[in-house]
């Protein structure tokens, strides 16, 4: 009973100590990617080329100017905003140095009674500015049918579309941000930053630890205090 109750009173408390590890882990972050977004924003020239350097620049602000390649739209369905499903809308956009970026420019509604149907965007032509914040390429969504082509898509590979169009597409996406510059195209951007849950982390914790603690609690009890109040009667 002894060495049954020692296991489980240090499994507990040692899984306990583990989500306390995983909670700073995710408050650093945290903090590592608010003060990426407080930086200057990055010129075109900054940008990375390779995925290692792209990471290192995720959530940076970020100045862009180049020409809009909008036979290249695609629209991502079954994103929702604020619970509503719909698009989100992206567009490369070639740069001056030949290279291209992925920009998601934001979110709109789809038309639920043509569901194929993709609602029309205005994208300037012409040599535009956009301020943004770099981002990893857009969240993949479990997908039964593979690989993915034309307007309608439920993911996007970065390898496969930059093939596919032949544009060389930075390791990269951006995120467009409102600004006096942006046209007024009807797209919604509500970017934030990755949620940490680092409350979820604290209270799985606290369940180990009261899990360890009670371990402890009742061998006392059964195994010390309530046999000397037995012998006592």
């Amino acid at each position: 009973m002894l060495v049954a109750t020692v296991l489980v009173v240090a499994l507990t408390a040692r899984l306990g100590i583990w989500q306390l590890d995983r909670a700073a882990q995710k408050t650093a972050l945290h903090e590592l990617l608010t003060a990426r977004a407080a930086l200057p924003p990055l010129r075109t020239a900054e940008l990375a080329h390779d995925p290692l350097g792209a990471a290192a620049q995720h959530y940076r602000p970020v100045q862009l100017e180049g020409r809009w390649v909008p036979e290249h739209t695609i629209y991502l369905e079954n994103r929702q905003l604020n619970g509503v499903p719909g698009f989100f809308v992206v567009t490369p956009l070639l740069l001056a140095s030949g290279d291209a970026v992925l920009v998601q420019r934001g979110w709109v509604a789809r038309n639920f009674a043509d569901r194929a149907a993709v609602p029309p965007v205005p994208t300037p032509a012409g040599t535009v500015t956009l301020s943004g914040r770099v981002a990893p390429p857009p969240a993949r969504l479990y997908d039964f049918a593979g690989v993915a082509s034309g307007v309608i898509r439920q993911n996007l590979d970065l390898a496969q579309f930059a093939g596919e169009t032949s544009l060389r597409l930075l390791p990269l996406s951006v995120w467009q941000l409102d600004s006096t510059s942006t046209p007024s195209d009807g797209l919604k951007r509500q970017w934030s930053l990755p949620v940490t849950d680092v409350d979820k982390h604290h209270g799985y914790a606290a369940q180990w630890f009261a899990l360890s603690a009670l371990a402890a609690g009742l061998y006392v009890w059964f195994q010390l205090v309530r046999p000397r109040r037995r012998a006592r009667a």
